[in-house]
């Protein structure tokens, strides 16, 4: 029996689309490779790696160590330098605040009271904010950006985002990545002047959000008492009661801490992120037990009447006692300074390797990233810094910044201007 023409042309079809699927991928086909070799490599997950290799493929890190280059890869020789995981910012107003003094450019806070824990820093997050080339160059990848509290002691919801684009829907990371508050004297102010207002304040927040939550139905047919807050705030607060959503708060005083920890007993699945922390060193053991994380700039050493007890050497005590410790420069134009705050960290106690994690692989954990980025592992999204040498030394340089794989161009509006007016021609 002589087979069909038209069978034998289907037959072999069939065949052709059905081999791409039974080959393995090829290398092009997975796309460019760049291999970083001959680095001193500082994970951030484990020993240091003498003259390793970070491989970069598709925006991710496929391999870490000491392994040959992969053949046909971008070789970028990094003899003599040092290889990081780009910087992590814990706490900034990175691209809210353009000039902190001009009101028309400053978005980090309202002063209404009617919408404070929906206020969300997204809306406002300008990615073409000249400060954001000047920050990443300095080897910082990703920041928290976090709203500033206003009449209200809730400030509102923050975002963790990376500084590679140039739109705000492909920066974010995680969004929102916690809800704001401040207690203190900062909360005492919103509240009347009294620390014990503000934290009862808080308090009937939450009892309200919780019981809107499980009342909500009830409340649309005005079968429910009235609540405080807003509707919108009351729907903004829901997953911080679950655990979805951290609580960050912003305290200092020892005694102010403390009362963040009962706080935080009395909600059961409330996580809470102590913010500032000036004095935490004074109640660290607590902190441990408590397994609440803080984030502080460990450069901060001028006492107020709140923080008496400051002291430069807050980050070692914190870590030493077991402390989840991240840094953040609470500033949106200093941000670029972030390895000199680790540095400082290291020079009053802090172990080097400890003050890597702090702005590294501890803030990933903080916000909920640690499965993707904070250290040089296989399967992490390539944020890789490379640096002249030790990346805590004021007089290391930055030679080359990856975010997700992509090199950016270590260009800023500071060096435009200082190329452009560096001959000046004559007077005229």
């Amino acid at each position: 029996m002589r087979t069909s023409p038209a069978i034998l042309r289907t037959a072999a079809v069939a065949v052709f689309w059905a081999l791409p699927a039974l080959a393995p991928p090829s290398a092009s086909a997975q796309g460019p490779v760049t291999a970083i070799t001959n680095a001193r490599l500082l994970t951030a997950a484990g020993p240091v790696i003498e003259r390793g290799t970070v491989v970069i493929r598709d925006g991710r890190i496929v391999d870490a160590g000491a392994a040959p280059p992969p053949a046909g890869a971008r070789i970028i020789d990094a003899a003599g330098k040092t290889v990081t995981p780009g910087f992590l910012d814990s706490s900034t107003s990175l691209g809210i605040v353009e000039i902190s003094l001009e009101d028309n450019t400053n978005d980090a806070g309202s002063a209404a009271d009617r919408i404070t824990a929906a206020f969300n820093v997204v809306d406002a997050i300008n990615p073409n904010s000249t400060l954001i080339p000047v920050t990443r160059i300095e080897g910082i990848t990703r920041v928290v950006v976090q709203p500033q509290p206003g009449r209200s002691l809730i400030a509102g919801r923050g975002a963790l985002i990376d500084l590679a684009a140039d739109r705000v829907s492909l920066m974010l990371r995680r969004s929102p990545n916690a809800v704001y508050a401040a207690l203190g004297e900062a909360g005492a102010a919103a509240a009347g002047g009294s620390r014990a207002a503000a934290t009862t304040w808080l308090r009937e927040a939450l009892q309200d959000a919780r019981d809107f939550a499980l009342n909500r139905e009830a409340w649309e047919r005005n079968q429910r008492r009235e609540y405080n807050l807003s509707r919108l705030d009351l729907e903004a607060l829901a997953p911080v009661l679950t655990g979805e959503l951290p609580l960050a708060i912003a305290v200092h005083r020892a005694s102010d801490i403390l009362s963040v920890l009962r706080l935080a007993q009395e909600f059961s699945g409330l996580r809470v992120i102590l913010l500032g922390a000036t004095e935490g060193w004074m109640v660290a053991a607590d902190i441990a037990t408590a397994n609440v994380p803080v984030v502080i700039n460990p450069m901060q050493n001028l006492p107020g009447f709140e923080n008496l007890g400051i002291t430069l050497e807050n980050a070692a005590r914190l870590d030493r006692a077991g402390v989840l410790v991240a840094f953040g420069s609470f500033d949106a134009h200093n941000a670029r300074n972030l390895k000199q705050l680790a540095g400082n960290a290291i020079a009053y106690g802090m172990p080097a390797d400890a003050a890597l994690r702090a702005v590294t692989v501890n803030g990933a954990r903080i916000w909920g990233i640690e499965e993707s980025y904070g250290t040089l592992q296989r399967g992490r999204e390539a944020d890789v810094v490379v640096w002249s040498g030790d990346p805590f030394e004021l007089s290391t340089r930055v030679e080359r910044v990856f975010i997700r794989g992509q090199e950016i161009a270590l260009d800023s509006r500071q060096k435009q201007l200082f190329r452009r007016y560096r001959t000046l021609g004559p007077a005229r």
